[in-house]
């Protein structure tokens, strides 16, 4: 066993993973596979993802109450009272549900570069934690290849959570170690790695037993992690510690005013005064390039088609501040209640090639046009497969760059209401869209120079990954949704209606 000559085991830094792939590791999670020993940010974003702001302050009210028991009762105490905060009453499948499209992303961002070093040298990895099973195995078995996770069990009923943990209890000190010899049998893993006294138990069943000190680390980078997280969803931005979380509940009121501002502003204003009126109410508008001069009522040509990669629905409103005036774009579905407060006209594509062609060419007929061929929005520095019938239908196309920086709220959703997208986009205290234009593409690189819709599609793809320094992948709507929410994202809409060539004002793309 790898101890120190006073009993002390050794820290991580002694432990070499040359060698290392027939081994079995067996690493606790808090405090050793990731940086932080806190739980309970993951606590907060599972409350508020799938119990809404009343469930995160009853858990931020409780949070006092399980740092006394913590630190002064047991660390078993402490988490019993987290778990109950967060998970009674819950369904269980709105846990899973958080677990495998919100946690990924925060977990992946606080991995610990030498437990990480250690823990992907071996060939057969566990992870042994007191944190519900639940809240932690979609995340480390899909993306980190985690072979067997071992963690507390909650109680359920009906399908919802008791808030009350399951026999034999919460996993830490002896309960661990109990947990590892029922796993692995007479079987003794080469690696144990933990943080605290608690982690002793199970790291002395271990052929070698390392401890991660408590030491400030960068965290282990996006491009050396197995599998990139492209697809995420939740509303909370940053991580909740408790200051935030406090701070993040404070402030919902007082934003949610704010927002009901901004959209009533951006929808009563002619389009070329929103630009200042943003300004003056803290959101701001960048534009780079130089974008093309509106179309002249004497000229018989078609319309300018901007293409744009898709951050949230608000894209083509904010390409319209930028323009300057309103253009029409075409978008999937949105919500009832977007649609309403919207300031510019959309139509509803129908997913048929044929009737979404003839769509497009009347629209493009009749002035400038905005569509996102992504279909569906994306989060990290990605961009999904444009869909290519828009290189089909004009030569006249504008590739438009969008991106947008939040601080505390996501602007899109795919579990929630859409209809709440704008709200929350417009909640964050200083939420930044930067959009900018590309030079128009020459005739030659089109479908009318000989290129087919799919070389354009992929080439325009690529022009826009380049400028934001984002990654192409063949990833798409489906792709997104299948993984996030389930489904693949088809909203029933009624097909009658979206014949209608000038509907009434609607949001988005």
């Amino acid at each position: 066993m790898a101890v120190m000559d006073d009993g002390v085991f050794k820290t991580i830094d002694k432990c070499t993973s040359d060698g290392r792939e027939k081994n079995t590791v067996v690493a606790d999670l808090d405090g050793t596979l990731l940086r932080g020993r806190s739980s309970f940010p993951y606590f907060a974003l599972v409350a508020f993802e799938a119990g809404g702001a009343f469930r995160l302050l009853f858990l931020l009210l409780a949070s006092p109450l399980a740092a006394v028991l913590y630190y002064f009762i047991s660390e078993s105490a402490g988490i019993k009272v987290l778990v109950f905060a967060t998970l009674s009453g819950m369904k269980v499948a709105d846990v899973e549900s958080v677990a495998r499209a919100v946690l990924p992303k925060f977990y992946s961002e606080d991995l610990h570069p030498e437990t990480w070093r250690v823990f992907t040298a071996c060939g057969r990895r566990c992870v042994l934690t007191a944190n519900p099973r639940v809240m932690v195995e979609p995340f480390l078995k899909e993306y980190l290849g985690v072979d067997c996770v071992i963690g507390t069990e909650i109680g359920t009923y009906r399908g919802r959570a008791t808030g009350f943990v399951r026999r034999p209890g919460v996993l830490v000190g002896a309960n661990k170690a109990a947990a590892l010899r029922k796993a692995f049998g007479e079987e003794s893993p080469e690696i144990g790695l933990g943080d605290r006294k608690t982690d002793f138990p199970f790291m002395k069943l271990c052929q070698e037993g390392y401890v991660v000190p408590q030491t400030k680390v960068a965290a282990v980078r996006r491009d050396q992690l197995p599998k990139p997280i492209i697809f995420h969803d939740g509303r909370l931005v940053q991580k909740p510690t408790p200051i935030l979380a406090l701070f993040t509940l404070l402030w919902l009121p007082a934003g949610f005013l704010l927002a009901v501002l901004r959209v009533g502003v951006g929808a009563i204003l002619p389009m070329r005064f929103v630009y200042t009126a943003f300004f003056l109410l803290g959101v701001r508008v960048v534009v780079r390039g130089a974008p093309p001069s509106p179309p002249s009522k004497s000229q018989s040509k078609t319309g300018v088609l901007f293409v744009c990669s898709h951050r949230t629905l608000l894209d083509p409103i904010f390409l319209s501040i930028a323009l300057r005036r309103p253009i029409s774009a075409v978008t999937y579905s949105v919500s009832r209640l977007s649609e309403i407060i919207s300031p510019i006209r959309t139509v509803r594509l129908t997913r048929d090639r044929t009737a979404d062609a003839a769509m497009i060419k009347s629209l493009l007929e009749m002035g400038d046009l905005v569509i996102c061929p992504e279909g569906t929005t994306c989060r990290e520095p990605f961009l999904l497969r444009f869909s290519a019938l828009f290189a089909e239908l004009t030569d006249q196309i504008v590739p438009v760059a969008m991106e947008n920086r939040m601080g505390l709220f996501h602007g899109t959703t795919a579990r929630g209401w859409k209809g709440m997208d704008p709200f929350y986009f417009f909640m964050n205290p200083t939420p930044v869209y930067e959009v900018t234009f590309l030079a128009k593409l020459p005739k030659e690189v089109t479908c009318a120079g000989g290129r087919t819709s799919h070389e354009v599609a992929n080439s325009i793809q690529r022009l826009i990954a380049a400028t934001l320094s984002y990654e192409c992948t063949s990833f798409t709507r489906k792709d997104k949704y299948r993984a996030l929410a389930g489904n693949d994202g088809t909203v029933p809409v009624n097909k009658t209606a979206i014949k209608v060539i000038q509907p009434d004002k609607v949001m988005g793309c």
